[in-house]
């Protein structure tokens, strides 16, 4: 009895630990509403997959570090028409550097591109040196880098689930909308080498406080 009952405890200061928190690319006012349903992070877009900062984005960052959330920011790359650098330099234009904004880390949304001259091709060695020039050109302007990828797009994108595997060292964060905020599934869809993931995003378009949203669950 004693021994369940330390095992209670421990589950719930395990529990206790983890962050919830929204992901989102539309515009929204009240960020307010997020906290009060207990979310503690958002993650809002900052560049858009055709190859444009967003200002949208930026004004929802201002809003949920407002609200007292922790701010992160996501980054959906155009490959073809602009070059890595050219696409950072318009992002720090906008949101500044880690010295003179606050928000945490830029994730690098690494994902099929529908955008018109803007897609991943079918050159593996072409799309992995892309995203390496991305993940340089981020550090080099003073960001924290991490990557947003699934095992199934990782594979489409380069070739295999185990290529292109010197980003492991970056935090991930990965899909898969089993509705559990846990990272019990990610043995199974581990890529890339990473062994341990950072953030989880367990559902897809959610509708909370009147807007579009993804859930995520960060330990």
């Amino acid at each position: 009895m004693k021994m369940t009952s330390l095992l209670i405890v421990a589950l719930q200061i395990y529990t206790s630990l983890a962050v919830l928190g929204i992901d989102l690319s539309a515009k929204h006012d009240d960020f307010q509403c997020f906290k009060k349903n207990g979310y503690q992070f958002a993650i809002t877009r900052a560049y858009r997959s055709y190859g444009a900062v967003d200002p949208d984005g930026y004004q929802n960052l201002e809003k949920a570090k407002a609200a007292g959330l922790i701010g992160d920011v996501y980054f959906f790359p155009c490959k073809g028409k602009k070059t890595a650098k050219s696409q950072v330099q318009e992002f720090v234009q906008l949101f500044g550097n880690q010295q003179t904004q606050v928000y945490g880390t830029v994730w690098v949304d690494v994902e099929s591109n529908p955008s018109t001259d803007c897609g991943w091709t079918n050159d593996y060695g072409s799309n992995c040196n892309f995203l390496q020039e991305l993940v340089n050109e981020l550090k080099g302007n003073s960001q924290s880098v991490g990557i947003y990828a699934s095992q199934y797009m990782w594979t489409s994108i380069f070739g295999s689930a185990s290529a292109c595997s010197h980003f492991s060292s970056l935090p991930l964060w990965y899909p898969h909308y089993d509705q559990t905020p846990t990272f019990d599934d990610f043995p199974k869809y581990k890529f890339g080498g990473w062994t341990t993931p950072s953030i989880k995003q367990y559902s897809g378009t959610t509708s909370v406080c009147g807007v579009g949203v993804d859930l995520n669950y960060y330990k």
